[in-house]
């Protein structure tokens, strides 16, 4: 059965965080907020943890996955960000944004897309998932809880926890969070492709 931690939307529990932070250290999988709806994250080196996300999701091989980054000096270890895209994705982080981007030898091969040897980065704006990448101290894979079928991403953490219960191993609950999946943002041609309008802006990349 998954633990619930229920906690405060702008001022999460250290304790709380805590508790999170361990259980992803440990390989746990865990469903946690963001401003742009619930995703579900595990630590980087954890590969039990992306099959599972794989399996919750229905994804292939194909599929994109997102390190989660707590700061913008982090980006630079994972992709490749020339001048004019290091500007670009400045100026919308944090926020609901992915971006996909070349990716450095310091990502592992099995994080990467399989052909374009490409990689999603974001940095949220949420406090609590900001809290938990401070805890954790470095990125967190993830992907957004779209189940298949579902057209919307689950919003409710009891919901999330009675649907998925024996599939995660913790849920992040602090209320209302985004309603929208990130807007995504391919740079892996060089010139933006917006591939997803969602929760931000698109406009400066059109």
């Amino acid at each position: 059965m998954a633990k619930y931690f229920d906690v405060h939307p702008v001022d999460p529990q250290p304790r709380a965080m805590a508790q999170v932070a361990a259980i992803l250290g440990a390989g746990g999988l865990v469903a946690y907020p963001t401003d742009s709806c619930f995703a579900l994250g595990c630590s980087l080196d954890n590969a039990e943890g992306k099959e599972r996300i794989a399996r919750i999701r229905h994804l292939d091989s194909g599929h994109h996955f997102t390190v989660v980054c707590g700061e913008f000096a982090q980006l630079g270890q994972l992709v490749h960000l020339d001048n004019a895209v290091f500007r670009a994705v400045k100026a919308c982080t944090p926020g609901p944004y992915t971006f996909i981007l070349p990716a450095t030898k310091e990502v592992p091969r099995r994080l990467l897309h399989p052909k374009k040897k490409t990689v999603g980065v974001r940095i949220p704006e949420h406090p609590v998932v900001r809290e938990l990448l401070k805890v954790v101290g470095e990125p967190i894979l993830s992907s957004t809880l779209l189940l298949p079928g579902m057209e919307e991403a689950m919003t409710d953490g009891w919901a999330i926890k009675d649907r998925l219960d024996h599939e995660l191993d913790a849920v992040v609950d602090s209320g209302e969070c985004g309603l929208e999946p990130t807007t995504v943002v391919d740079y892996s041609a060089g010139e933006p492709v917006v591939t997803r309008v969602g929760a931000g802006d698109p406009s400066p990349f059109q």
